[in-house]
């Protein structure tokens, strides 16, 4: 048995000292004063600020690897060693709209990562291709296809781990994404001109997550609250947010987040292989992609996810969003972890969950990361 004993830990919302994290293999066993612990205990002094580990639902790539060239168990774990060393310690590695076969290929890759025991991976998120094409963003038009039986059949093969789906809600019937919620995928709307009826019906269907809010999506009108009102005024979803300061203005995530409980959001990054990797510049589909002044853009100016990894993705939540730690941190892990069915062993320091922490410096950055207490 390990307990790990921090200059301060974040627990139950707030930070404490005097405490210590029983470790025993892959869990935690109890939390106790560090000055009453078991004889058998041994002893680790953090100094810094132990938080729950983050967990990223929407990473396209890291490391110089792109989930959609590189669809392998090699390309996945690549990919999570490049964001471990910034706190993440799930993800769900993410394919930008693509083949059917891509995809079948994809998943495949995951469930035998998740098999291999590859350290982080918690299943798949396939971004599109069931999109509306008008508000496509980076991805390939040509892509861009209606969800059929052969698409149901895809997004819903996965073995191991979970599954998030992103879709335009007015291209696909409620009863398709009824289907896909009844078979266990975690349904989320993006790449959308849905308006508030369409994606309330969307709602009552079972959807529960939103990509990357305000990005790609019918906005918030006077008369037509659109996709954007729809998912501020929907206590069911969780909106994702990236916070690199290109995407979204600060001001209108500070004004998003007046609108619902904090647990209604949570930190994404978006992430491309430029993260964890020197690359200035990368290829998405045959397009060429520059990193510039922290964004990923190409060469028409259109944002192509992020240069942004989570431990500055929480950084940037306290500094620009008025967060404190617990809740920015809240945001990077109780919110995803909920979200993706996971909420009672990932995304809390308490015991019985997963040792999946993350040691941070004053600064917010990142000393050292556990999965697993390892």
């Amino acid at each position: 048995m390990r307990a790990l004993i921090p200059t301060r830990a974040l627990v139950d919302g707030a930070l404490q000292t005097g405490i210590a994290v029983l470790v025993d293999g892959a869990r935690i066993i109890d939390l106790v004063p560090a000055g009453a612990l078991p004889p058998d205990a041994v002893r680790e002094s953090l100094p810094g600020t132990l938080v729950p580990g983050f967990i990223d639902t929407q990473v396209n790539g890291g490391g110089g690897v792109l989930f959609n060239d590189a669809p392998t168990v090699a390309g996945i774990a690549a990919i999570g060693a490049a964001h471990r060393r910034f706190g993440t310690t799930g993800f769900l590695p993410t394919l930008i709209s693509d083949d059917l076969d891509v995809i079948r290929r994809a998943v495949a890759a995951v469930d035998a990562a998740i098999e291999a025991g590859v350290p982080g991976v918690l299943g798949i998120h396939i971004e599109g291709p069931f999109l509306n094409v008008d508000r496509k963003g980076i991805h390939s038009a040509e892509k861009i296809r209606p969800l059929d039986e052969d698409g149901m059949a895809v997004l819903t093969g996965l073995k191991r781990g979970r599954t998030l789906i992103t879709l335009a809600p007015e291209r696909v019937s409620p009863a398709q994404i009824e289907s896909l919620v009844a078979a266990g995928v975690v349904v989320s709307a993006g790449h959308t001109n849905a308006s508030y009826i369409q994606a309330k019906a969307a709602v009552a269907a079972g959807m529960r997550g939103v990509t990357h809010l305000f990005n790609a999506m019918s906005p918030l009108g006077s008369r037509e609250p659109g996709m954007v009102g729809a998912s501020l005024d929907s206590p069911e979803l969780t909106c994702g947010l990236i916070v690199d300061g290109h995407h979204v203005s600060p001001a209108t995530l500070r004004l998003a987040l007046r609108c619902k409980p904090s647990s209604g959001f949570m930190l994404v990054t978006d992430a491309m292989p430029s993260v964890g990797s020197l690359a200035s510049e990368f290829l998405l589909q045959g397009r060429r992609i520059t990193v510039k002044d922290g964004a990923c853009r190409s060469d028409d100016g259109t944002l192509a996810g992020s240069h942004l990894d989570m431990a500055a993705a929480v950084r940037n939540a306290m500094s620009m969003l008025g967060l404190d730690i617990a809740t920015a941190v809240e945001l990077a892990s109780a919110s995803p972890a909920a979200l993706i069915g996971l909420g009672r062993t990932r995304g809390r320091i308490a015991a019985g969950f997963l040792a999946d922490l993350v040691l941070l410096d004053d600064a917010g950055r990142v000393i050292a990361t556990w999965i697993g207490g390892r």
